[in-house]
């Protein structure tokens, strides 16, 4: 896909007639929308508002919104990584929450002199990749549950991959100290990486810039970067009716893990201590 394509291919007007209605309709379908015109901190604050029920973060302001910026004093601890100007690997906002947000606003307040690039992933493709990967073998892997520990002491133990009741999938996911694995899963860890990284697409944002994107369905990550690059996020759950995850990709058989429900009985089962 050639640069601007992203962009250009999932761009909602949020002033015109009937958008929140088109906004709700584009993030069941592809999970995916890009926006402009956010000149300032208020717009972002006022759309952020209108579209989901802003959540508090750790490193959030007041009103909700997080300023991403390089500030070297907390990007060498873990779990900081995107308060420096480093690359970051891709990952699901939150995946240390037992229900992380299903929404994540960013938007462009200042790009970078260079490099800071957006890279997105959609979930569904490293999905359809992995059920393919081995005879389904690592799908199936990933989709175990409390086969991963995401988070430091009060993280969560979860599954990358989970299956819905109606068929839908969602995606989990980090690559950092904070991410501890099954031996189940690492073998099939170098095909997710592989995947996540294959299928990245990539956004340069400028200023009012932004996208709006389903953490349930598609991954984000950033180039490093050099410059006093600035942006805005904003997290929290819609203020309407969105589907878990994804539908598979025709052809892909739905993992033999079963729904989350299934997941939850078998985890109870599953004696593996990924604390230590």
């Amino acid at each position: 896909m050639r640069p601007g394509d992203l962009f250009a291919a999932h761009f909602l007007d949020h002033k015109a007639h009937g958008a929140p209605a088109r906004f709700a309709e584009q993030l069941g379908e592809s999970g995916l929308v890009t926006l402009d015109g956010l000149a300032n901190r208020d717009a972002v604050l006022s759309f952020a508002s209108r579209v989901m029920a802003v959540s508090p973060h750790r490193d959030s302001d007041p009103d909700g919104l997080t300023t991403i910026r390089d500030s070297p004093r907390y990007a060498s601890l873990p779990g900081f990584a995107g308060l420096g100007s480093g690359q970051l690997d891709p990952h699901t906002e939150r995946s240390s929450l037992p229900s992380p947000p299903r929404l994540m606003l960013l938007v462009c307040s200042q790009p970078a002199d260079r490099g800071g690039e957006c890279l997105l992933t959609d979930g569904r493709r490293v999905h359809a990749d992995l059920v393919h990967e081995g005879g389904g073998e690592a799908a199936d892997a990933l989709s175990r549950p409390r086969t991963a520990y995401f988070g430091a002491g009060d993280g969560h133990a979860s599954q990358v991959l989970s299956s819905h009741r109606d068929g839908r999938v969602s995606i989990r996911l980090r690559f950092d100290a904070l991410a501890r694995w099954s031996p189940i899963v690492q073998p099939h860890l170098p095909a997710l990486r592989a995947a996540a990284l294959d299928h990245q697409q990539s956004l340069r944002l400028e200023p009012g810039q932004g996208y709006l994107l389903d953490n349930q369905r598609w991954l984000h990550a950033r180039s490093a970067f050099v410059g006093d690059r600035t942006h805005w996020r904003a997290l929290g759950d819609p203020r309407f009716n969105l589907r878990h995850g994804f539908a598979p990709v025709a052809g892909a058989p739905q993992s033999p893990a079963g729904s989350c429900a299934d997941h939850a009985v078998a985890g109870r089962k599953l004696s593996l201590n990924l604390m230590r």
